[in-house]
């Protein structure tokens, strides 16, 4: 069931499977929210365009027509800010990394429960309205963090943390709770010239880890995403994630 007080979500979904958009539609319908399922990438595009959607559910591999990278590079190349999910049959990194270079914010591998994927688009909402605000006040845990001062702080007082390391949590919390592709998180905090160093950024990330985890060795808010990048996550999206 829908938590008491969550907001209902307009949600299109994009799929050819006409048994999983129907699966998706019954799902999301039982829990309050608006669904609209469409087969093809042209009429993803078209109702994307014309509607204000709150999120996007997309299928890689629609067809005939633009398949779901193809549909996403056009929403944002018409600045459409809605939160993309890609759908995906495979668990393969080239394509995570192909659907998020494409300007997806999330992807889910098939199958997955309709609670896994409802939670995931709250935090792809979340993330947006964060994103949104453009704050530079972070909160992980009962540490303090102000990127604009360059101030830390913890229950055992000051954190010193570098000038590349405020760097690199930046570009992180620009993206907060969505992966940040090391390519990308490089080239931003390096330069371009650097972006094959990605030495520099396992170094970075594991003093930042040492300094603001409370257990280091299992991550709770720096985390690998591997052969992809780095996602930093706030305390809301942990508790998340242990729910589903």
């Amino acid at each position: 069931m829908q938590p008491r007080g969550a907001p209902t979500l307009s949600i299109l979904v994009v799929d050819d499977e006409t048994s999983l958009r129907d699966t998706l539609t019954r799902s999301f319908t039982r829990e309050g929210h608006t669904v609209t399922a469409v087969a093809d990438g042209n009429s993803a595009i078209e109702r994307a365009s014309a509607e204000p959607f709150d999120v996007v559910l997309l299928d890689v591999a629609l067809g005939p027509g633009p398949n779901g990278y193809e549909v996403c590079r056009t929403l944002r190349a018409q600045r459409n800010v809605v939160p993309i999910i890609m759908l995906t049959a495979l668990d393969s990194e080239a394509d995570a990394v192909q659907g998020l270079e494409a300007g997806a914010d999330d992807y889910v591998t098939k199958p997955f429960s309709a609670p896994e994927l409802l939670a995931r688009l709250r935090a792809a909402l979340r993330r947006n309205a964060r994103g949104a605000q453009q704050t530079s006040q972070l909160q992980l845990g009962s540490l303090r963090i102000d990127l604009a001062r360059r101030e830390s702080a913890g229950p055992a007082g000051e954190i010193h943390l570098t000038p590349l390391e405020y760097r690199v949590l930046e570009c992180l919390t620009r993206h907060l709770g969505s992966i940040v592709m090391q390519r990308q998180l490089i080239r931003e905090v390096w330069g371009p010239e650097r972006e094959d160093d990605s030495r520099s950024l396992r170094v970075c990330i594991k003093n930042l880890r040492g300094k603001l985890e409370p257990d280091p060795r299992e991550p709770r808010y720096l985390i690998t995403e591997t052969g992809l990048g780095y996602r930093l996550r706030a305390d809301e999206d942990c508790e998340a994630s242990q729910r589903t």
